[in-house]
């Protein structure tokens, strides 16, 4: 009997201790979900950084309000939303859409919300958010066009224009297997090569779509079916965040249920589409753009200067170990495009756990370019100095430094100035090229105008009128430099 007591004893013990454990489960799972890295990060240090290509609109633009730019969009709103829930404050990070995975995987932004669509690529990077819109997608034409296109069969042998990676990309190249599908970073460039005739139409989606129809009465709508037509927008967070993405898809969930977001959209449209004088628009950001260019420059020369120097003289050095160095740092900067060497600084430093900004990383990547390039300059203005200007302040007792220094480099600007004064003029226009990454400079400004005021053409107009300007500037002041170490030559007053 005993025996039998203590079995059934033992029995209970058991079974209470597999309930016990059974009921800690669900508890654990929540704790692990409730405190993922990414989460406990944004709250500790108040703020969550949003990845946005704001050219987008509806989704996302610029847009003066109260003599204040500001960007808006109904996914603008949406990010606002989950960080308000989360009880943080929104910071947007621009850059250009072929840049915000790698943002996202490299830790230098939270979130993306960016008209993005989950797809089998993308799902092996980062993890997606629920669904919080879907959209069809729609082939913009010429007016007058319309009744041409009429299947995507019709578009044999031409040239259809979509952004470069989104599913726009995919469904041309799915379904118009007879067209020529053209790549570009922005609908703003699809659009206007759509206007100058170079494309015969472009794919976009349907809120776009129709924007730019209702703005551009030389545009309209074809009548095109695609097999695979609808996708979703989604959330794009770091894949080891499952309690912040719990976070955003509740938002999700909750602005849907009560129709919030439906008034977002209305909003977003009310101010995609209200009138304003384009000057007094958009001046500001053209005036923005261009003392960014200029500080940029300033700064790109200012270190290039001095990096290139010390390269030149490295080159020129007995010790090999120092000679390679240069040789080595010279050839690879300028074997490279700068493109790839902002991109590896910018993303680069942040796998280093340096998180250094894009004005900053840009700065450093023209910094070190410009320094390549001006050693070659240099480098050959000293050996354009006769040697015997060395031999002869070498006797005069000076020592080989004090003569490069006091002797050959005074010789060597004459020289050097006017390739100087050209490579000046180069960093100024090649400076456009960091606007891939959000720096708001005079190209990242333009395209921002691009986006908002849908005038794809005038916008560059008056970015180029804005370069000239400054490269003009920039030739008189260098000559002018020129004419005063010509009238400085002791030379040319001897012989005078």
């Amino acid at each position: 009997m005993k025996q039998i007591k203590h079995k059934l004893w033992a029995l209970i013990a058991l079974v209470m201790i597999l309930l016990g454990t059974l009921g800690t489960l669900p508890t654990q799972n929540t704790q692990a979900a409730a405190t993922d890295p990414t989460l406990t990060a944004i709250k500790k240090r108040g703020y969550m950084v949003l990845g946005v290509s704001a050219d987008y609109p509806p989704y996302e633009f610029h847009k003066t309000i109260n003599g204040q730019d500001k960007i808006v969009g109904f996914d603008i709103s949406l990010a606002r939303q989950v960080a308000k829930d989360i009880g943080v404050e929104l910071r947007i990070k621009e850059m250009g859409f072929d840049s915000l995975l790698g943002s996202l995987k490299t830790g230098k932004v939270d979130m993306i919300v960016s008209a993005m669509t989950p797809t089998p690529e993308r799902e092996k990077e980062v993890a997606f958010s629920k669904s919080y819109l879907t959209v069809a997608q729609k082939v913009v034409v010429r007016k007058g066009e319309e009744n041409k296109y009429r299947s995507v069969m019709d578009f044999k042998g031409q040239k259809v224009g979509v952004q470069k990676q989104t599913t726009q990309e995919t469904t041309a190249k799915d379904e118009m297997t007879d067209a020529n599908v053209v790549s570009l970073e922005k609908v703003t460039d699809l659009i206007l090569n759509l206007q100058q005739k170079k494309l015969s139409a472009v794919v976009v989606e349907a809120p776009v779509a129709d924007a730019y129809v209702q703005q551009n009465q030389a545009l309209t709508l074809a009548n095109i079916k695609f097999t695979n037509s609808d996708y979703d927008c989604a959330v794009a967070v770091s894949k080891d965040a499952p309690a912040y993405l719990a976070s955003v898809n509740k938002t999700i969930t909750k602005v849907q249920k009560n129709g919030q977001f439906k008034e977002w959209r209305k909003e977003a449209n009310a101010q995609m589409f209200s009138k304003q004088n384009f000057f007094q628009a958009y001046g500001s950001y053209f005036l923005k753009g261009t003392g960014i260019t200029i500080v940029l420059t300033i700064i790109g020369v200012f270190f290039g200067s001095l990096l290139g120097t010390l390269l030149a003289l490295m080159k020129r050095a007995k010790n090999k170990i120092v000679k390679a160095i240069a040789i080595v740092y010279i050839q690879y900067f300028r074997g490279t495009p700068l493109l790839v060497q902002v991109f590896m600084i910018y993303f680069g430093t942040q796998l280093l756990h340096l998180n250094v900004s894009a004005f900053v990383s840009a700065a450093v990547a023209l910094s070190l370019n410009s320094g390549a390039y001006v050693s070659e300059v240099i480098r050959s203005g000293i050996e354009s100095v006769a040697k015997g200007q060395t031999e002869a302040a070498r006797s005069l007792g000076l020592s080989r430094k004090q003569a490069m220094r006091l002797v050959v480099l005074p010789q060597a600007v004459k020289t050097i100035l006017p390739a100087l004064g050209n490579e000046f003029i180069s960093l100024l226009k090649e400076s456009a090229i960091v606007s891939v990454i959000g720096v708001g400079e005079l190209m990242f400004q333009t395209s921002v105008v691009q986006g908002s005021s849908f005038k794809p053409f005038l916008p560059l107009v008056i970015a180029s009128l804005i370069y000239f300007v400054l490269t003009l500037l920039l030739s008189l002041l260098l000559k002018y430099f020129e004419k005063k170490l010509h009238a400085k030559d002791p030379l040319k007053k001897a012989a005078e």
